[in-house]
């Protein structure tokens, strides 16, 4: 990383390298890509090697699965919707998303599918921007019918059942029993992929070609996709996800003829974009700039307004809050931020060095993205070891501190 008088010092630039540094000589994290930025200042570091066991080095255009830090970046198309006033936030999905009419819900999250009452009203489009629409990832409620149905049905990513194409997605999602009556809680996940459907529906289009038209080419994001073309997939890393008790590397994912290496049959929002640190900080930054490019205009700054500041009352994100502060451990510490704006967590209290109003994302394949209005910092990290072992975990808060340490203005 670059020393230089951006409002960084180099001190704690190069604090921040040794940091990153220890964890890949550790052996821990095979390589990483770090980029943070101040105002007009960018520095980048590319530590270790693609693989475990050696192989190429990491280099600052890697390509890394980005998992759930998709969110983020996915829903940008849903607010061009919004501004262009072709979906409105009380707007009932039903002409999109027939499958989801007329819905039942789960008389306890814990009962039988058939155990159910009517719906107190239709799901509106807030309620899946918010991620309130009733159904999601449940980590506490693990084993019970709904759950086991989700899991079954292919309804998730990288799961034994694969993700099947958007249409019969849809039909089996809307074959299950809400969990939840339509904007009483926040869940996790499904509704990121959910938008996708809505958002190729209502534009006609593949919700790749949208964002690629719309987002991606305008910010200059050459290397962002739901897969990584042969042209590029040697640069593209394998996915580890470690054995939780013994730590050794167990490939999750190889890159040549792996889960990314084609394009999937479904385009997930939640978790399915490849990308790298640059194209990412070109989409962080737009968000910093009110929405703005250059002299382009991407989106409206009250778009970036909405998605970018708590959207939930505290009752609606109540079991979240929960998670975070009574099974914080189960997440290795991830989860202290407070609110969830559009597609994203939102800072809203101070729980460790980060100031009230960062906003961002992490993915579960060990990768990290925010943005601080604040402070104008917007920093990403990359690996490719998965959160099943807290180490990418910790690597993202100690990424953090550094971050936040570094500044001196």
């Amino acid at each position: 990383m670059r020393q230089s008088n951006s409002g960084f010092s180099e001190a704690g630039l190069r604090r921040m390298r040794d940091v990153l540094a220890r964890y890949v000589e550790s052996g821990k994290i095979p390589g990483l890509v770090a980029l943070v930025s101040r105002g007009e200042e960018t520095h980048a570091a590319a530590l270790g090697t693609m693989r475990h066991d050696g192989g190429p080095p990491m280099r600052r255009d890697t390509i890394f699965r980005m998992a759930s830090t998709s969110k983020p970046v996915g829903m940008s198309a849903a607010m061009i919707l919004l501004d262009e006033c072709r979906l409105r936030l009380d707007d009932l999905v039903d002409p999109w998303l027939p499958e989801l009419a007329d819905r039942q819900v789960l008389k306890r999250i814990d009962g039988p599918l058939d155990d159910t009452v009517p719906a107190r009203r239709p799901i509106t489009v807030r309620d899946v921007l918010t991620s309130t629409f009733g159904l999601g990832m449940d980590m506490t409620s693990l084993g019970t019918p709904i759950m086991s149905a989700v899991f079954e049905q292919g309804l998730t990513p990288n799961l034994p059942t694969p993700m099947p194409e958007p249409d019969e997605w849809m039909r089996r999602l809307g074959a299950l029993p809400l969990m939840h009556q339509p904007g009483e809680r926040w869940q996790y996940h499904i509704a990121s992929d959910l938008l996708g459907v809505l958002v190729a529906r209502v534009t006609g289009q593949s919700y790749e070609t949208f964002l690629r038209e719309r987002i991606f080419d305008p910010l200059g994001m050459k290397d962002t996709g739901f897969h990584v073309p042969a042209d590029k997939i040697d640069r593209l890393p394998p996915l580890y996800a470690p054995d939780p008790q013994s730590g050794e590397f167990h490939v999750w994912d190889e890159a040549k003829g792996g889960r990314h290496s084609q394009p999937p049959a479904f385009q997930g929002g939640g978790g399915g974009l490849n990308s790298t640190a640059d194209d990412y900080h070109a989409y962080f930054r737009m968000l910093l700039n009110g929405g703005m490019h250059g002299t382009e205009r991407i989106l409206s700054r009250a778009a970036v307004n909405l998605m970018t500041t708590n959207r939930l009352a505290p009752e609606q994100q109540a079991a979240r809050h929960a998670m975070a502060v009574n099974n914080v451990h189960v997440s290795f510490g991830q989860g202290q931020h407070g609110g969830w704006g559009f597609g994203m967590a939102v800072r809203t209290y101070r729980g460790d060095y980060a100031p009230v109003g960062q906003f961002g994302w992490d993915g579960g394949s060990g990768t990290s993205t925010y943005a601080d209005p604040e402070n104008q910092i917007t920093g990403i990290l990359l690996t490719q070891v998965g959160t099943s072992v807290p180490d990418p975990a910790r690597l993202f808060h100690d990424f953090w501190t550094t971050v936040y340490q570094a500044i001196d203005d």
